[in-house]
Order: structure tokens, then C-alpha cells, then sequence
């Protein structure tokens, strides 16, 4: 028997936007979050999710928060997410103060143990969806996942998303005699990036494909630099390639194609298309050998190392004077076209091909 995912969804900052003094006892006080029905509607129609509601109201029933001022506003809540299509399967308040220290108030699992202690609920992979860290500190102490509005430019459409089309999230070890490579990139991220080739330039230039193109990098790379540097950059270009190549997955939903962006004295074409084809035209000339430890015939070969591997279309211009802003602004307008190229579109979650086959 398959197990009972949930969704541990808190009220007030998750559902409806919180007041200055955290407490929604009018009418007056209530809005809803942003994108919540669209998104949590096409969560209910799509996935298999159970949704509980699991809220800490300071005080409730007390003189300072009565009852008879919760309750309408709570239900008028529920009513108009169910008219929405949104209807909540059980609903957890819990009414003690922090000081109370009180295990049932989150991120204490009091309120949960039903559904912690029952074999039926597939724990592991539910979430819990909130905008504090203590919704990220219950989600660790019931030992599943969360999604924390306003962290990282975490929204309703991006929880939707991820929910529905799952997690972009690639590692890649390759090691040849000349090359020890290890590479993960989360095409979800937020710019996060440890990168280190033993290149400074090439570090420089790889970072700006994770910090422009938002998404995390980890490029660990141990080459034969005590021979020279093109084995390095090469099986770089080749190892993150196949990590981009992978974690697209089927590529339903993404846009496919991706931009132009000038850099002070530089304009830098670079158009791309995920077509499964790998393809390199390159238009740019460099006068100098190197800059850094770089040696810029290299360049060029990194791209079409990058363009076979990722499988492809590169079509990469550049025009300028100064050779490192020229190449700098290459990798920049690189990292917006995969940007651009790999968002997600759930609401239309098709192969963006005539032929069926990317």
C-alpha cells in the first residue's frame, strides 16, 4: 500500500499575510499571500498530497485574544480556499505562548504525533511549507523537507513548481589520468557557488555562471596544471556539460531557448538551444595569449566542450577592446541564457518540440 505524502502548511505568513502585532482577530487585518490559490489549487489538482494545517496562536482564548474574534476570520479562511479548490484535510492550533515552552507548540512535534507514529504517512517525503525558520526547525524535527516563503526568493509558483516538476539537482564525478573532476549544480538555486580548478581566471569566469545564471555550483577539479592547463579547462567544460545535460531531465516545461548583455566597452551575443544537438559558432577574437593563468586559445574550446557535452546549440559573439571584460561578459551572457533557457513553466508542462524528442 502506497503512503500518505503531507503538506504541513502553516496560517499566518504562509496562507495570509501576518499584521505588525501577529494576530488576525478582524476582518480588516486579512489578506492572502500572493499566488497562494493558483499555485496550492494546482498542488491539490496535480498531486497526491494531504494538506494539514499546523498554526501557532499566541494566547488564543484568552483575554488578549478571544476566541469569538479567531474563529470567523478562521473560517471565512477555509471556506474561501475551498471555493478555490484548496480544502484542508485536518487543522492543528496550538494556543500556548513561547514562554510556555510547551512541547505541542512548534517547532515542537506535539501537535503531529498521529501522523508521526503511523506507518501509513510517508514522512520522509512530505514538507512542511512556512515562512519562519521555525518551520524549518519542525520540518528537521519530524525528519522531512520544507519550503520557507521569502528565503531565497522562495514563492508560492516556486513551491508549486518543485513540488509538481521535482528538484534540478545533478552530481557528476569524472576522472581520467590527467583530470579528478567533481561537479554538482542545482539549476533551482540561488547562485551559491565553491568553486576551485586551481585557475584563478577560470574560477572567476565559472562563478559567474552559477551567480548570473541563479543557480548552485560546486566545481571541484584537480588537473595536471604541472603540464599545462588545457586538460583542465577541457574536462571542466565536459563534466559540467553532461551535470547541466542531466539534471534537465526530459525538459518538459523549460523555455529551451535562451541573450545579449553589454559589458563597458563589450557587446556579447550568446543564443543557445537545448535541442539535443550540440553545435558551436563562435565570433570572437582575442589578441592576447593569456589573462590570468588562462591561455585564451582555450576559450573556444571550452565552449564547444561545454556545447557537445550539454548537447547543445552555442552561438556565441563578441565585440570589444578590452580581452578581459570580453570574456567575462561571454560567461555572464552565457549564465542569463541558461537562466533564461531553463525556467520552468508547470502550467504548460510540455516538450517545447514539434518533433516530441529533445
Amino acid at each position: 500500500m502506497k503512503k500518505q505524502k503531507i503538506l504541513f502548511i502553516d496560517r499566518d505568513g504562509t496562507l495570509i499575510a501576518e499584521p505588525e502585532d501577529e494576530q488576525i482577530d478582524s476582518f480588516s487585518k486579512l489578506r492572502f499571500v500572493d499566488g497562494v490559490f493558483k499555485n496550492l489549487r494546482f498542488i491539490c489538482e496535480h498531486l497526491d498530497f494531504k494538506l494539514v494545517m499546523v498554526s501557532n496562536q499566541d494566547g488564543l482564548g484568552t483575554p488578549s485574544f478571544p476566541e469569538e474574534t479567531f474563529w470567523p476570520v478562521h473560517n471565512f479562511i477555509l471556506q474561501t480556499l475551498e471555493g478555490e479548490g484548496v480544502k484542508f484535510d485536518d487543522q492543528l492550533i496550538d494556543n500556548h505562548f513561547p514562554e510556555d515552552n510547551s512541547p505541542m507548540r512548534k517547532p515542537g512535534t506535539g501537535m503531529l504525533t498521529e501522523y508521526l507514529n503511523n506507518p501509513a504517512y510517508d514522512i520522509a517525503n512530505s514538507y512542511v511549507i512556512g515562512d519562519r525558520e521555525t518551520d524549518a526547525q519542525l520540518a528537521e524535527n519530524i525528519g522531512c523537507k520544507a519550503y520557507i516563503l521569502g528565503k531565497n526568493g522562495m514563492d508560492w509558483a516556486k513551491i508549486a513548481e518543485l513540488l509538481f516538476a521535482g528538484e534540478r539537482i545533478t552530481e557528476v564525478r569524472r576522472t581520467t589520468k590527467e583530470t579528478n573532476i567533481y561537479i554538482k549544480v542545482n539549476l533551482d538555486g540561488t547562485g551559491q557557488c565553491d568553486i576551485s580548478t586551481g585557475l584563478g581566471f577560470f574560477d572567476h569566469m565559472l562563478e559567474q555562471i552559477g551567480k548570473h545564471g541563479m543557480m548552485d555550483l560546486t566545481i571541484h577539479t584537480n588537473g595536471d596544471l604541472n603540464v599545462d592547463e588545457h586538460h583542465t579547462i577541457e574536462d571542466t567544460a565536459l563534466a559540467l556539460g553532461q551535470c547541466i545535460l542531466e539534471a534537465l531531465g526530459d525538459k518538459r516545461g523549460i523555455e529551451r531557448y535562451g541573450y545579449c548583455l553589454p559589458m563597458d566597452d563589450c557587446l556579447c551575443q550568446v543564443a543557445l538551444d537545448f535541442g539535443g544537438r550540440p553545435w558551436l559558432v563562435w565570433d570572437a577574437e582575442f589578441k592576447r595569449e593569456r589573462i590570468g593563468e588562462m591561455p585564451t586559445e582555450m576559450f573556444l574550446h571550452f565552449f564547444k566542450s561545454l556545447s557537445d557535452a550539454a548537447k547543445m546549440n552555442l552561438n556565441i559573439k563578441a565585440e570589444g577592446t578590452n580581452e578581459h571584460h570580453k570574456i567575462e561578459g561571454i560567461f555572464k551572457t552565457l549564465a542569463r541564457s541558461l537562466k533564461m533557457a531553463v525556467r520552468r513553466d508547470v502550467y504548460h508542462f510540455n516538450l517545447p518540440s514539434t518533433k516530441g524528442l529533445l
